[in-house]
This record gives structure tokens, sequence and C-alpha cells, in this order.
């Protein structure tokens, strides 16, 4: 029985609680049906855990709070799902409050307990009860009412409560009209704090485990995708509250399911999850923080609720082991565009400037592919509705993934990189990054005065638009062209993408070649073209 936690302890903890949630690693993918019923909750505290045991290592040096922040530090960096992201501030929280001047003894481990629940509210931008949260704040509960210094007296009371809190999930997902059974990640929270109670008694393993290699992704078959879930590591510069508390508030009008947490105050490196359809809009709001690096995209794919039966939900095998008929269908602004898309293998269907395909028009597409595993293509955000809702109404027969690409030059850096001899799941992850890596703009011109947010413009005035937005306006097309291609590539850039429109001169695209080889002679460009009606040229920086 321990007196005390010491970095030994903890490193036995960590290695002990990787185990553990091995051990029911598939239990709890079945169990998951909050916040999407994507059967991955399991796989991701495993991968989580996998980083907090790689980062803590095998030295038992310094303190358990030097031991613990190890911890913490490894599971915010290699944080996965949005469970693996709330468990790993929730050790983070607990980490910073341990003392580092004295043993920690029972009434020490309350009181991180009490402050891991604090970071973990204030991670998530939206909490909601039922959750791993819940069971995080019933186990802080006992613990502090336990009013003990003795350490085992007290893991044991942070158990109990954390068991029970557990116990009351089902009626508080039931509540949200989600299936009757314990939340997933308040399972895995029993997991970490049984281990930590068997550590205090002396019942955990002696040595510490290694990492064993990649872990068996969580999958589903013939799933419904819901979106995307995004994640990504963000260096954040002077400043910091100001721009995470407008990171927290853009995110949210993005998606859901939004945690932001501080990886490392040290060097302002924070964390980011969330669940959107738009990857783009997403890494948008990161980019007006700091700097996002380390992206990684998943799609969400739910495998249609477990009816309270917590094994129904376990779903294995991959979502396309066999190789299957697949295409890709774009919707795109003339039929210039069209033979580019088309050149490139895609189905296409062909929209006015102003206007959108009808959900009939994508539906007839999506048939003449013959094909039963989908990319969808709206490459507007205009489109992007009538394309989720002729995913919706194409029938369970076949597997539709909308990527919500907002431009064409999105659209073609998606199909560049798609892959039929990838399973279908790999495959539309690598679309959505390559898309979401396009910085896209666009040239045109003025068809009325007007006011925008860079001063007014007249009829005729040509028009610099990133992402929607003017940000510039002159008088000539290769000189504001010229320009908006050197604002992209000022953030950084290897490939760009020029699209030139019906109403290009003959002479722009060689003349934006060259003004690329001069300026920027490390630069991949392509140049099409599209013939689209109202964009004299698109741009797209990769």
């Amino acid at each position: 029985m321990l007196e005390h936690l010491d970095a030994g302890a903890v490193q036995r903890w960590c290695a002990g609680t990787l185990a553990e949630l091995r051990r029911w690693q598939r239990e709890i993918d079945a169990l998951n049906v909050f916040p999407v019923a994507d059967s991955d909750t399991g796989t991701n505290l495993v991968l989580t855990m996998e980083a907090a045991v790689d980062a803590l290592g095998s030295q038992h040096a310094g303190t358990a709070r030097d031991a613990w922040t190890r911890m913490a530090r490894g599971a915010l960096l290699g944080a996965r799902g949005n469970s693996g992201m709330i468990v790993s501030q929730l050790l983070a929280g607990a980490a910073a409050a341990l003392p580092a001047d004295r043993p920690v003894r029972g009434r020490a481990l309350a009181e991180s307990l009490r402050a891991a629940v604090t970071a973990g509210y204030e991670a998530v931008v939206q909490p909601v009860e039922g959750t791993v949260l819940s069971v995080a704040d019933a186990a802080a509960r006992g613990a502090v009412e336990a009013r003990s210094d003795d350490l085992a007296v007290v893991s044991a009371a942070a158990l109990r409560g954390a068991r029970l809190a557990l116990e009351a999930t089902p009626a508080q997902l039931a509540a949200m009209g989600l299936p009757e059974v314990v939340d997933a990640g308040g399972r895995g929270l029993v997991v970490v704090l049984d281990v930590l109670d068997a550590v205090v008694r002396g019942a955990a393993p002696a040595e510490p485990l290694t990492s064993a290699g990649p872990v068996e992704a969580a999958s589903v078959v013939n799933g419904v995708q819901e979106g995307w879930e995004i994640q990504y590591l963000l260096d954040v510069p002077a400043d910091a509250d100001r721009r995470i508390a407008a990171l927290r508030t853009r995110l949210s009008e993005v998606g859901d399911s939004v945690v932001v947490a501080c990886a490392d105050a040290g060097v302002g490196l924070w964390t980011i999850h969330v669940h959107a359809h738009d990857i783009g809009a997403a890494l948008e709001a990161g980019l007006d923080a700091g700097r996002p690096h380390q992206v990684a995209v998943e799609p969400l794919i739910t495998t249609g609720g477990l009816n309270g039966n917590p094994h129904s939900g376990h779903i294995s095998g991959a979502l396309s082991d066999a190789a299957r008929e697949r295409a890709v269908v774009a919707v795109v602004p003339g039929a210039g565009l069209a033979q580019v898309f088309a050149a490139a293998g895609a189905e296409t269907v062909e929209v006015a400037p102003g206007t959108s395909p009808t959900v009939d028009a994508l539906l007839a597409a999506v048939e003449r592919s013959g094909a039963t595993e989908i990319v969808l293509l709206p490459n507007d955000s205009a489109h992007a509705a009538v394309a989720e809702a002729a995913s919706a109404a194409a029938g369970a027969d076949r597997t539709i993934s909308v990527l919500h690409t907002r431009s064409p030059v999105q659209g073609i850096a998606a199909l560049a990189v798609a892959d039929r001899e990838r399973p279908f799941r790999d495959a539309v992850v690598s679309m959505a990054e390559a898309a979401a890596a396009t910085r896209w703009a666009e040239v045109a011109v003025a068809e009325e005065a007007a006011f925008t947010v860079v001063g007014p413009c007249r009829a005729g005035d040509v028009l610099g638009l990133v992402d929607g937005d003017v940000v510039a306006i002159g008088t000539d097309t290769l000189a504001v062209t010229r320009d908006l291609v050197d604002r992209l590539l000022n953030a950084g850039g290897e490939l760009v993408t020029l699209v030139l429109g019906a109403d290009a001169a003959p002479a722009l695209g060689d003349a934006l070649a060259g003004h690329l080889r001069a300026r920027w002679p490390f630069c991949e460009t392509h140049v099409f073209d599209g013939g689209q009606p109202r964009a004299v040229v698109l741009l797209g920086v990769e």
C-alpha cells in the first residue's frame, strides 16, 4: 500500500492504464454513441495513452508531479478523438495542481482531481452532462468528500464516485435521444482511475509496458458519414488569450465537439479538436489564431446506434477491403472546367453562374457513374447543402462522402490525389486533406459599383478575392492577379494552380507563369483553360 505517489508509481499507473485500455478497447468502441456513434472511443483512448507512455519513458527521475506532467504533455500532443482530448486535459489539469515540494498524499490527490475537472470543463466549449466530464466531476467530489490524507482512501473514493456516475450516464444519454448505454469516454476514465487505485494498493504491473506497435483501427461497414473530425496542433504567438477566445468562438460556428487545450504554455502550443463538415473553415480558424501543424482528419462515420446493446455497435473489418466501383462526382461552372474534371476521371454536373445543381441532377450523375463508392465535390459553399441532400437521398446501397470543397481549385487538388486502389476511407481522407491544404482565390470584374472591405469599387474594376472576400481592387487583370498570387505565396506554398476563365486574355496564362518563375522559382505551376463564365482567374495554392 502506497503512502504517497512518486515518479515510479506514476509510471506504473501510466503503463498499466495503457494495458487495461487495450484489454477493453473493443468494448469501449462499441459503447460509443456520443457525440458521434463512430465506434472509435476505445481506440482513440489507447492511442492517446500510447503517446503518454512514450513521453514518460522508463526513467523514474524527478517527483510525482514531474512524471505526471510528462505523461500529460505526451497525452495532449498525441490525443486522438474527443474523449482522448478531454482525458488528456484532465491529466494536464491534475498535473498542474500537484505539489512539487511535498509528497502527494490523499488530500493532494483530491485537490488535483478537482483541478482536473476545472481544466476539463474549460477546454470543452459546450460541455455536456452524462459524459466523461460528469464522471470526472463525480470522481473529484468523491475524493474531496473523503476528507482524508490516506492515499488509498482517496483513490478508492474517487473510483467509487466515478463508477456511480458512470452508471447514471445511460439515463442522461437517453434524455438526449441517444441509446441507453454507459458513456464510452466515461467508461474509459473509470479504467484510468481503476488502475490508479490498483497502483496505490500495490496491485499494478511492476514493469512498464512499451508500445506494442500500431493499434488496429476502429472502422465501420455501411455507415453514414456525419462530417469530419479535425485535429491539429497550433502554435500561438503573443496575445494568446485573445486569439484563443476568438478561436473558440469561430470553431463553435464552424462545427461542434470543440475542445481547445493548452499543450505547453511555455512555448504557446495548443491542441485543437472539432467536428465539422467544412475542413477548410476549421483550418482557417486556426490560421487566424496562429500556425496549425500536424493536421489529422478522419471521417465521422456512424454505425446507426446501439439500441441498448453495448455489443451490437461493434463492427470490425475495413470499410472497403475489396476493390469496389468508385467514382468522383464534381459540380463545375461551365463546359471548360467540366472537361478539366472529366479528363481527370470525374463525372461532372455543370451549373450556370449564380445557380446551384438540383438533387436530381446530382443523383443522375451518381447513377451514370455506376459506382457504389462516391466522393462528391460541390466546389462551392453554395452547393454544399444540395450535395448533402443528394448524399442522404442516394440510398443504402451506396457509400457517398461529401467533401466541402469551396472552389474548383480545391476540387482539382482533391481529384489529383484520388486513389482507387486505397481503401475508400483512406482515399477520402487524403482527398480532404489535399482540398483543405489548398488556399483559394479568384479574380473577377465588378458588375456594378459597391462598397467592399478595402474600399469602394466601380463597375468594371478588377477585384481580387480570397476565400470570397475582396482584398484588392485595380484596373489591370494581370497586376491584380500577380498581387493575389504573391499574397497567397507569402504565407507559404509549393504548388500553384491557375484556372483561366472565358474572359481571360490569351496571353494571361503565359504572363502569370512567367511571373511565378521569376518571383517564386521553387513553386510548381499548373495552368488550365477552364472557361468559367464569371471568374477571370481561379487560383489555388498548396
